[in-house]
């Protein structure tokens, strides 16, 4: 009997869940009447049943951005641009939103080869630099045959040089999709949620105050193995500890 009631509330449960549930068309409804509260919920529960998506992100952090909730809006737009760093649209916003956070961080100077990697392999997501291997793979194959097997000499030079081309293209191709499935599967950059925090020296209320950060920030993860605080660095290198309901992991 118990169980037959146990299984009666979860069939109930769900089917009340289903039923309160929103798809992406009804959230695009909501926000196109400018309704931006009712269609940031709907956005939610539309990662929450269909999974995420960098368009879902992108639309949820635009509701957050006409509500001047920057802080959320800044989250979201991150979450989409990790999802899809080509996009140019979310790029726009994301620069938007982060020139109204109160903080303006100057990043420090790094090596050039540094910049250009990082904005090569920004320029389209995981799915399209995986696709992107895959032809190269295979047009390199084909050129391999063709000087192989083709007797004119030129067409074997075409198909050497060519060979040589897509491998090359193969290799950025796979060191790309590589580091933004790290990105993905790491998620150790985070963003600061509440109005200000004051950055401690160690994981403890009573240690010395180093500088105040305020929301919106975006710091990167350096230890998160303690309960209540994690140690954090910021855009522009500095580094020391907040609490961690203080910050929201992108």
């Amino acid at each position: 009997m118990r169980k037959i009631l146990t299984l009666t509330f979860i069939i109930y449960h769900l089917s009340f869940s289903v039923a309160f549930a929103f798809t992406k068309a009804e959230a695009d409804a909501l926000y196109g009447k400018e309704k931006y509260k009712e269609a940031a919920a709907a956005y939610e529960s539309v990662l929450k049943t269909s999974g995420v998506a960098a368009e879902v992100y992108y639309n949820l952090g635009n509701c957050y951005y006409k509500m001047d909730e920057i802080p959320l809006a800044v989250l979201n737009y991150e979450r989409a641009f990790l999802l899809d760093p080509g996009d140019s649209d979310i790029r726009a916003n994301l620069a938007l939103a982060r020139g109204k956070t109160i903080d303006k961080v100057v990043p420090p100077s790094e090596m050039f080869f540094v910049t250009w990697w990082r904005n090569l392999t920004n320029c389209m997501d995981l799915n399209g630099w995986a696709t992107l291997g895959i032809v190269s793979f295979v047009l390199m194959l084909l050129g391999v045959l063709l000087y192989m097997f083709v007797t004119p000499l030129w067409a074997r030079k075409l198909g050497v040089y060519g060979a040589m081309v897509m491998f090359v293209v193969m290799v950025i191709a796979n060191l790309a999709a590589i580091s933004q499935h790290i990105g993905l599967k790491n998620r150790n950059t985070a963003i600061i949620m509440a109005p200000a925090i004051t950055v401690k020296s160690s994981p403890s209320e009573t240690s010395t105050d180093l500088f105040l950060i305020h929301e919106g920030s975006k710091v990167e993860i350096l230890d998160a193995s303690m309960k209540e605080w994690m140690e954090v660095k910021f855009e522009e290198g500095k580094q020391g500890w907040i609490p961690v309901n203080a910050a929201e992991v992108i």
